[in-house]
């Protein structure tokens, strides 16, 4: 149940992953309120979740997404699928929809559509973006492709609670979205989740696309494209990690309240949501 952002967002990592695929023993993390807390005590960024006995560490002999170069044909391929909408090849699914026939947002930061992943075009890109330290320190999906696909599979071929989709930036892939159901998502146990409740994950995939407001930016942007393209959601929902101060700032910013502190199996999560009713004035 992911995001995160550096600085005063934490463009930088994951909002987290649904706290349906947790496992292990609920961790008790006492935590001081977010009032409390002073900018020292940042953490820098934040996948969504954390998951127990992960490494913290990406993996041995991992290379990060510092200097990762998308290729030639990975560009053309996204722009050959957004123009004809060969991407879109599965059924729409009633729960969500299909994000990859939402319009763009237009954005400060440039063009943005979200775009249904596809493993044979997407997964190693993906898989490298998890295997950045910083991401991988709380999305814990580290090591090789097999890792992400196994992680990206129940979605795909689940009943459309969940949809894994690209953040294309101006025609270039940068960040990955997870748009789910949050009132049928386990999640749901934990707060007082209203009916077409849904949650964003996220995670920034390179650097220089974080701690500058970018992350606050698309933020903003996809719930607005959640709350115009499913007419009977009224709410967004997020549940990044309380002690990342930067992410839950970045959520602030962006529109979201801070409705609750909750207890989740493996972490102590702000309950952020953006509401349809004050999306004018936030």
């Amino acid at each position: 149940m992911p995001p995160a952002e550096p600085s005063a967002e934490s463009d930088a990592i994951p909002a987290g992953r649904g706290s349906a695929e947790r496992s292990g023993t609920e961790r008790s993390r006492p935590e001081r309120p977010i009032s409390e807390r002073t900018g020292s005590e940042r953490t820098g960024s934040e996948p969504f979740r954390e998951r127990s006995g992960g490494r913290e560490d990406g993996g041995a002999g991992v290379e990060d997404t510092l200097d990762l170069e998308l290729t030639e044909e990975l560009l053309a391929l996204i722009a050959g699928d957004r123009d004809t909408g060969a991407a879109r090849t599965r059924v729409t699914h009633e729960l969500l929809g299909d994000p990859g026939a939402w319009p763009p947002a237009a954005t400060t930061a440039g063009e943005f559509a979200l775009l249904p992943v596809r493993p044979e075009r997407d997964l190693a890109v993906v898989s490298r973006w998890m295997n950045d330290p910083a991401v991988a320190a709380f999305w814990e999906l580290a090591g090789p492709e097999s890792v992400t696909a196994d992680h990206l599979r129940p979605q795909l071929e689940g009943d459309g609670r969940s949809i894994p989709c690209l953040g294309v930036l101006d025609g270039t892939p940068m960040s990955y979205w997870e748009i789910y159901r949050a009132d049928l998502d386990p999640l749901a146990r934990h707060y007082p989740a209203r009916p077409h409740d849904t949650g964003i994950h996220l995670l920034i995939g390179g650097v220089h696309n974080r701690g500058r407001g970018v992350g606050t930016t698309l933020l903003r942007a996809v719930a607005d494209l959640v709350l115009d393209n499913l007419p009977l959601c009224g709410r967004v929902v997020a549940e990044p990690d309380l002690r990342n101060t930067p992410s839950v700032s970045a959520f602030l910013s962006a529109g979201f309240r801070f409705s609750a502190e909750v207890d989740l199996p493996d972490k102590r999560a702000a309950l952020m949501i953006r509401d349809r009713t004050y999306r004018a004035q936030l």
